[in-house]
């Protein structure tokens, strides 16, 4: 499996973004980035060269060699551009899809008798969009599918709006424990083929999906 990947330059993104209102509040997601986080470790055992862009988390990344903190998704979207071009494209991270038009100088005040502050919200840069139609498109794009209902109807949209290879869909609801989690159970969607991995640790989920990698490198 090791020499398939030899030198191979890998992106992982991987955990949540925040978007802020202020200096200290921001919209964001419950994504610990461990499931990108150990896909990324597991690409690295494989000696691939392996960059992991990653937003706010709390994890142990001392074995990764190329790691980038970032907080906001324009933060992350600049990071990939300016990291690539890749051979392949894992994106895990749990992007924001909208920030805050505004943000706010000062700490916004609450004001006695005053209704809350409107916050007008405008579109995030699609990151695996763009890099699915960038100019250096990596040969193998995977992106991820967090979705709390009709998971397969609304990975497959996915797939096929974003032009990647492969979804890697996983449940999200409140039940699951899946995001930010220690679990995951997924599915990989590719055009023509589904394979389901069953729930178990995360760390064995991203090699499932690295023995998967390899495969299609390998041909």
């Amino acid at each position: 499996m090791t020499r398939v990947l030899k030198a191979k330059k890998v992106l992982v993104t991987a955990g949540p973004t925040y978007e802020y209102l202020d200096d200290i509040r921001f919209i964001g997601n419950r994504s610990s980035g461990k499931q990108g986080a150990e896909i990324a470790k597991c690409l690295h055992k494989l000696d691939a060269d392996v960059t992991l862009i990653i937003g706010p988390v709390n994890l142990e990344l001392s074995s990764l060699s190329k790691v980038i903190k970032v907080e906001t998704a324009i933060q992350m979207n600049e990071a990939v551009k300016k990291a690539g071009p890749f051979d392949i494209a894992i994106c895990a991270a749990a992007v924001g899809d909208w920030r805050p038009k505004k943000k706010a100088k000062t700490k916004i005040k609450k004001t006695s008798g005053n209704k809350p502050p409107i916050v007008e919200l405008v579109e995030n840069p699609d990151i695996l969009k763009n890099i699915c139609i960038g100019k250096d498109r990596p040969s193998l794009v995977i992106g991820f599918a967090a979705e709390t209902n009709d998971l397969l109807v609304n990975a497959r949209l996915k797939l096929r709006n974003k032009g990647c290879d492969w979804i890697v869909a996983n449940g999200v609801d409140a039940e699951s424990n899946c995001m930010g989690g220690e679990e995951n159970e997924v599915i990989i969607i590719k055009k023509n083929e589904e394979i389901r991995l069953a729930r178990q640790s995360k760390e064995k989920i991203a090699w499932h999906i690295c023995k998967k990698i390899v495969e299609e490198i390998s041909g």
